[in-house]
């Protein structure tokens, strides 16, 4: 079988693995009794990772550079890093939420990729002048990965807000431990708050961050039946909210380092660092985004329903910065009709 055969092949399998792997997650979402389909897509988001890398490999092999150079690449590209991410997520919170959000991306990317594009877009083709740079491989694959960590992080931030719909709870603890002495003291305080709500009858929960259990007093809503989340529900928001932080502490800095390298490869091919290109300036936006997220997490101390709204907006802007811009008019990264 020739390498071009095989690609065929693969993203076939990928996309028929990730399409199984997805109702496995589903129907163990519905069925949370049946343990089995846990492991089962587990190991189907695993198989879809390495079909796709395979897929890559071959692709490589055949065109004889690394493949980044068009949508259908890239599109698999992003793929097998959301996959990856997947199951990095899925090891931390040892939750299978994770996977109904996570599988559907996936597919879905997969599906676009070998279903959608026409088939000229998915041939392999020489290189264009611009992309002759040793830069491609470290620009466009640390941005694609920083792209699918950031993914990843922005759809458990909105597993968390489906969690908690209609609860005001607010988890304010620490977003990486309770070892500092501002983390003590804020759980100090806690503490107090929830013995002082305890001796005036105001609803009080309890949550877990970073090991320590904290009293989180529950402000009433406009619906009595939902002040209280259950303790299965809190502990799974507490994990969500907790790997979504860290998945995004994961992609924020690879985006910082693809931007960096970007600009020193535009400086080398165009004579400038930035030109406020439409791609570069919505990797800005998407720069803004989630450091504005980071910052409220790690100097406000902020958990819960706000940030995990930005994050969720930061899914779209995403979106928008990979794919969008390309959609909406041409600029110095079109090379072709999409990407």
């Amino acid at each position: 079988m020739d390498l071009v055969a095989l690609q065929g092949l693969l993203d076939n399998a990928a996309f028929a693995i990730l399409l199984v792997t997805l109702l496995l997650y589903w129907v163990g979402a519905a069925f949370p009794n049946l343990t089995l389909l846990t492991g089962l897509g587990t190991a189907g988001m695993a198989s879809a990772n390495l079909c796709i890398a395979a897929l890559l490999g071959a692709r490589w092999l055949a065109a004889g550079y690394f493949p980044l150079s068009n949508l259908y690449e890239s599109l698999f590209f992003i793929a097998w890093g959301i996959t990856a991410m997947h199951l990095v997520a899925e090891r931390m919170s040892q939750s299978r939420l994770v996977g109904v959000f996570t599988a559907p991306v996936a597919m879905g990317i997969t599906a676009f990729a070998t279903l959608s594009l026409p088939p000229g877009m998915q041939v392999a083709e020489p290189l264009v002048p611009a992309l002759k740079s040793n830069w491609l491989m470290m620009h466009v694959s640390v941005m694609l990965l920083s792209y699918a960590a950031l993914m990843v992080g922005s759809l458990l931030a909105i597993a968390f807000l489906i969690v908690t719909r209609g609860q005001a709870v607010e988890l304010r603890g620490s977003s990486v431990g309770t070892g500092s002495f501002r983390d003590q003291r804020a759980i100090q305080r806690r503490k107090r708050e929830g013995q002082v709500a305890a001796e005036t009858s105001d609803p009080v929960v309890m949550a877990t961050t970073g090991g320590t259990a904290i009293l989180e007093r529950v402000t009433p809503t406009a619906q009595p039946s939902t002040i209280c989340l259950s303790p299965q529900r809190l502990t799974l928001a507490d994990t969500l909210d907790n790997i979504s932080y860290r998945m995004i502490g994961l992609g924020f800095p690879l985006l910082t380092i693809g931007i960096i390298a970007g600009a020193v490869w535009a400086n080398e091919a165009w004579g400038s660092y930035w030109s406020w290109d439409p791609k570069e300036t919505w990797a800005l936006i998407t720069w803004l985004v989630f450091a504005a997220y980071l910052h409220a997490r790690i100097t406000r101390g902020w958990q819960g329903r706000r940030p995990a709204l930005l994050a969720a907006t930061g899914f779209g802007v995403v979106w928008v910065c990979y794919l969008g811009v390309n959609l909406l008019g041409k600029g110095l990264h079109s090379y072709g009709w999409f990407f």
